[in-house]
């Protein structure tokens, strides 16, 4: 039978094997083994600082560029678009960076006749029906030409786009008006100015794709909203990066009719992007090509060649 002293005994072997593991261990670390690994240490420390040093530099040097950008763009863009009218379209959660683009629009000489940010319901298939019946209400008299189907934002955007970007025949100003006012009190777009003076070209600046239950149908809804506005006018698109499930660039790139009729920029979060949407629709309006420009794949430059001149 085992009693309490045999639990005595056992437990008290129990903690001498530990105390003797414990001085044999402590005597190994002492040794040779201790010396391996502080120098793995020390290793380890300086190869992280070195990697530390190396961020930093990269980040100064990421900084550095931005502002030569930022500072050589007058230089760049000085009347590239002078007497251009071009027109702002943007989806949600770009705020930052349209307004750079509309700075860089401007300080190349065009006239922004206004901007339109396109609201996330207008995409949202659950919208469709009430986005025709918002259509169907807005048609101006006389406009010919309406998407015969029942996808409301195929009608919707070529309402905007017939309304905003010079038409033949041109709306009145009462009917852009009567456009704007019908999506806006709808909450399906947010404009900003005038909007009554058609512009020539398109600006459009989209955000990350839609990643929800829904976003297939929403990122091609974009898309069908872009191409829309490209059929009124030589057109932009805007965005970041051209990669991944949805992205509206990575579709125009990838098809070849779209590719030859929308002009692309696929880094509009950054100066370099910014400033390209300008140099890209000066471009376009000159030569009536498109060109595909930034650091993802599809693009060609990361901006438009200077166009040749002819010796005087």
């Amino acid at each position: 039978m085992i009693n309490f002293r045999y639990h005595v005994v056992s437990l008290t072997a129990v903690f001498l094997a530990l105390a003797i593991g414990l001085v044999v261990g402590t005597a190994a670390l002492n040794g040779p083994l201790s010396d391996a690994l502080k120098n793995q240490v020390g290793s380890l420390t300086k190869q992280t600082q070195t990697y530390r040093d190396r961020i930093t530099q990269l980040e100064t040097e990421t900084g550095k560029q931005e502002q030569f950008t930022q500072q050589a763009a007058p230089l760049m863009l000085n009347g590239k678009l002078a007497a251009r009218r071009v027109l702002v379209v943007s989806t949600s959660q770009t705020a930052g960076s349209v307004a750079k683009v509309v700075d860089y629009l401007k300080m190349a000489g065009a006239t922004v006749t206004g901007q339109v940010e396109v609201q996330d319901r207008f995409f949202d298939p659950a919208s469709n029906s009430n986005l025709l019946d918002v259509s169907n209400g807005a048609v101006p008299p006389g406009l010919t030409g309406i998407p015969l189907n029942s996808n409301g934002v195929e009608t919707a955007s070529y309402l905007l786009a017939a309304g905003l970007v010079q038409h033949n025949p041109p709306l009145t100003t009462d009917a852009v008006r009567t456009v704007v006012t019908a999506f806006k009190e709808g909450n399906f777009i947010v404009p900003t100015g005038d909007l009554t003076v058609p512009a020539e070209a398109v600006a459009v600046v989209v955000g990350e794709p839609y990643a929800d239950s829904a976003g297939d149908a929403k990122n091609n809804n974009v898309l069908t909203m872009a191409e829309w506005f490209s059929k009124a006018g030589p057109t932009v698109v805007a965005t970041s990066g051209a990669g991944g499930t949805g992205n509206v660039i990575g579709a125009v790139r990838g098809d070849p009719k779209l590719s030859k009729t929308i002009a692309t920029v696929d880094n509009v979060t950054t100066p370099d992007g910014q400033v390209c949407v300008p140099l890209a629709l000066a471009e376009f309006l000159g030569t009536t090509k498109p060109g595909h420009y930034g650091v993802a794949g599809g693009s060609t430059a990361m901006l438009p060649k200077p166009p040749k001149t002819t010796p005087s």
